[in-house]
C-alpha cells in the first residue's frame, strides 16, 4: 500500500507484551500500520516529531513522562496528529484532561478487540471524510460527530442527555452481571432516581434487558444488563 492509503500509527506504550498485543490488534484493521513503538512519553513526542504519523495510540501510566504530559506537549507543538488513548486510568480527572487536549477516543484496559476495531473504524471514516480541500454540509458534519450514535437514540426524551446515557451504557457494558439502579447510580455517580430513568429508557428502546429478582422481604428488584 502507498503512504496515501496506509494510516500510519505510532504506538506509545511501556509494557513490551502490551506493545505486541496492541500492534497485532491495530494491524488487523485495514489500512492501519504501526510504524514505530515508543516506551515512554518523552520518546513518543520525539518520534511523533520525526515520523509525523497520522495517529498515536497512547498509554498513560509510563515511566519518565506519562501520557497526560506527552499529549499536552504534542498539542503544545501543534503536531498534525490524532490520538486514541488506551490505558488502565479510569478516573474522571484524567479522562477529562485527555479529551480536553484532543484525544478522539478513550479505551480502558482490559478491552476487547472489537472495541479497538470500532475506534479505528470510526477514525478511518472520519479521516476519509475530513481530508482534502472543500466544504462540508451540516448533515455531513452531524454524521461525523454522531458516528457512534444510533440515529434513533439521538432525540432523547426531555430531561435525558446523550453524555449521561453513554456513561451508563459504558458502565453496564463493563459489567457482566445484571445491576440494580442503585448499583448503576453508585458506579456512575448520580442519584438513583436519575439512573432508573435512563435504565427504563434503555429498556424501552431495546438496549437492555431486565432481570427481576425476588427476595424474601420487600418488593422485587429490577436488575439491568446490556443485550448481547
Amino acid at each position: 500500500m502507498s503512504r496515501q492509503q496506509v494510516i500510519e500509527v505510532l504506538l506509545i506504550e511501556d509494557d513490551p507484551m502490551v506493545q505486541e498485543v496492541n500492534r497485532q490488534f491495530i494491524e488487523r484493521v485495514s489500512p492501519f500500520q504501526v510504524v514505530d513503538v515508543a516506551s515512554d512519553g518523552r520518546e513518543g513526542v520525539r518520534m511523533a516529531k520525526e515520523l509525523s504519523p497520522h495517529l498515536i495510540v497512547l498509554d498513560i501510566f509510563m515511566p519518565g513522562q506519562d501520557g497526560v504530559e506527552a499529549l499536552k506537549e504534542i498539542r503544545k507543538h501543534a503536531f498534525d496528529v490524532d490520538v486514541i488513548v488506551i490505558t488502565a486510568a479510569n478516573d474522571k480527572d484524567t479522562i477529562r484532561s485527555m479529551f480536553r487536549h484532543g484525544a478522539i477516543d478513550y479505551l480502558i484496559k482490559p478491552f476487547k478487540f472489537e472495541r479497538l476495531q470500532q475506534a479505528l473504524t470510526n477514525y478511518r471514516d472520519f479521516r476519509s471524510e475530513i481530508r482534502g480541500e472543500g466544504a462540508l454540509q451540516q448533515q455531513q458534519i452531524d454524521g461525523l460527530v454522531g458516528s457512534k450514535l444510533d440515529h434513533d437514540v439521538k432525540e432523547l426524551p426531555k430531561g435525558l442527555n446523550q453524555q449521561t446515557l453513554e456513561q451508563i451504557t459504558t458502565f453496564l457494558s463493563r459489567n457482566s452481571d445484571a445491576l440494580s439502579a442503585e448499583q448503576v447510580a453508585d458506579g456512575v455517580g448520580m442519584a438513583r432516581v436519575t439512573a432508573r430513568r435512563y435504565l427504563e429508557y434503555l429498556q424501552k428502546i431495546g438496549e437492555v434487558d431486565i432481570d427481576i429478582q425476588y427476595g424474601g422481604v420487600g418488593r422485587p428488584v429490577n436488575r439491568y444488563h446490556m443485550k448481547v
